[in-house]
Parts: C-alpha cells; sequence; structure tokens
C-alpha cells in the first residue's frame, strides 16, 4: 500500500513537473508618465506628463497551454509637473513642482494567451496588479528641494511615501523565433491606488491632497 501511494505522489509530482513551464527574459519600457493631482484648497492640479523609461525581468510561470502568472522585478521611472496657488509667494500665480520618482515595482499579474494567429505567434493580454516602492526622487531636477516658505533644504525623495500599490492591464503580440527565444512587444496602462503625497499636506498645509501615480508604457522584450 505505501508502495502504491509512494508512486501515485511521484507520478503526480512528474506530470506537474512536465506540465508546468517558467519562461524568463528581458524587456525595456519606454513609457509616458503624470501625477493625477487635485486637493480641496490651493487648486494642485496636473500640469504635464514627462518621459520615463524602465525595463527589468520577466519570469512566466505557465499553468495551462495559454495561462501563466506572470512576475519579475522591474526598475522604472514615473512622475510628472504638478502646479498649485502658493499663499506665500503670488497666490494669483501658479508655481510648479517637476516630479521625478523611480520605482522598483514587482509584478502580480496573469497572461492569457490567445491560439496561434499567424506562424508561431500569439497574442497575449494582461491583467493584475504590482507591488512598488520608491527609492529614489528628483524636483526639478535636483536630489534637494528649498522649501519657499521655510527656505528648508530637504530630500526630494522624502516629498512622497516609499510604498505604493497599482493596477496593471495590457495587450501585445509574442513571436516564437527558435526553439526557447519569443520576442514580445506591447502597450500597458499602470494606474497607482496609494496616495503618494508626502509633503503638501503635512509640510504645507494643503487640505485633502491627492496624489497618484499613471503610466502608459511600451514593452518590448525577449525570452528565452
Amino acid at each position: 500500500m505505501k508502495k502504491a501511494l509512494l508512486a501515485l505522489v511521484i507520478s503526480g509530482a512528474t506530470i506537474g513537473a512536465a506540465s508546468a513551464q517558467v519562461e524568463i527574459g528581458l524587456k525595456v519600457s519606454p513609457s509616458i508618465t503624470h501625477l493625477r493631482a487635485n486637493s480641496l484648497e490651493n487648486g494642485l492640479q496636473n500640469e504635464k506628463a514627462k518621459l520615463g523609461i524602465g525595463g527589468g525581468i520577466i519570469v512566466d510561470y505557465f499553468f495551462g497551454e495559454n495561462y501563466a502568472f506572470s512576475t519579475g522585478l522591474e526598475l522604472t521611472g514615473k512622475g510628472g509637473t504638478v502646479s498649485y496657488f502658493d499663499p506665500t509667494l503670488n497666490p494669483q500665480r501658479r508655481a510648479e513642482q517637476k516630479i521625478g520618482l523611480q520605482y522598483l515595482q514587482v509584478p502580480v499579474t496573469v497572461k492569457l494567451f490567445t491560439n496561434d494567429i499567424a506562424t508561431d505567434t500569439k497574442l497575449y493580454f494582461q491583467l493584475g496588479g504590482s507591488l512598488n516602492a520608491a527609492i529614489a526622487g528628483r524636483i526639478g531636477g535636483d536630489k534637494y528641494y528649498t522649501d519657499p516658505a521655510t527656505l528648508e533644504k530637504t530630500k526630494a525623495a522624502k516629498h512622497v511615501i516609499i510604498p505604493d500599490v497599482g493596477l496593471r492591464a495590457g495587450f501585445g503580440v509574442e513571436r516564437q523565433l527558435g526553439k526557447s527565444t519569443r520576442v514580445l512587444a506591447g502597450l500597458s496602462y499602470h494606474r497607482g491606488l496609494l496616495n503618494i503625497d508626502n509633503y503638501f499636506e503635512d509640510e504645507r498645509g494643503f487640505k485633502d491632497v491627492e496624489l497618484k501615480n499613471s503610466e502608459f508604457a511600451l514593452d518590448l522584450g525577449m525570452k528565452f
């Protein structure tokens, strides 16, 4: 009985290993990012988007022929320019901050693949989220920011909280070039869910501030 049970366990593990497939690759993602900004007072709003660049490791774990859990590790730039009325300067004229942020991200998504739409070519659709951490920041291109109200100098990275959580949706095409080599190209939208502000409300006294990340990315990659 024990031998039969052991044989069944080994058989199940062998079948699971055979059906599971892990594909690892690299990608680069030029992007357009902006900050969704508003406040109850002082007219905080998004002013300009910025160009960013990101990239990292892709890990696709297939649990079916056309279904994969997709994760990895990404380094990407985000941010944008916001404007507001500053009561310590000219309350009738908008002040601006050009905010640049750098994030480490871990995607937590599912990829759904179609059958071949052409020889060795499939469409994919990706949906899920990501866990993000701000690791660096600049305001106006500088690592330090001088507050116009207090004239105190602080690290630009301290103006936002470190964690962020995002939703992610995308689609693209993947083509097999060889036995284990695939190239991919797609578009994706990344929507930050957390209010990352750590300056306007706490340091300047703005009321009900909201500052959230948004990103549109072109995903270009290769899996090996």
